[in-house]
């Protein structure tokens, strides 16, 4: 004869998940974009911003091509990659759009796009 198991004599209560206490240092990153957007307010410092974004993709797309070029077993890797993230870039676009009415983070995600192309285009045309 199989023992059957145990019948339950209530409904079942799931407790909810505990909340955590918000930290002084989770405040604060929640905060990092709104006062990224006032401090970029100033026209000159959010142009420093966008080309500093710009030249930092362009140092990775350069060094991605360089590392994998001499590695040669992971270019379709990271062509693939690299390729997946050009595309979620283009495909949240939309989204950030209608998201805010300051557009930094479009503007930013489109120069980090944008430098990354042309790290990787520049790097593949110093192997022509």
């Amino acid at each position: 004869m199989v023992d059957k198991p145990p019948r339950l004599r209530g409904p079942l209560v799931f407790s909810p998940a505990p909340r955590f206490q918000q930290t002084r240092f989770q405040r604060r990153i929640a905060q990092v974009g709104s006062s990224l957007e006032d401090w970029a307010t100033n026209p000159w410092r959010r142009l420093s911003l966008l080309l500093i974004v710009l030249l930092a993709a362009m140092v990775v797309g350069g060094g991605l091509g360089t590392i994998t070029g001499a590695l040669s077993y992971f270019d379709p890797i990271t062509a693939l990659v690299c390729v997946l993230l050009m595309e979620l870039a283009v495909r949240l676009r939309p989204g950030l759009l209608a998201g805010s009415q300051d557009r930094l983070v479009l503007q930013l995600v489109d120069m980090a796009r944008i430098g990354l192309l042309w790290g990787l285009m520049l790097d593949g045309f110093k192997l022509l």
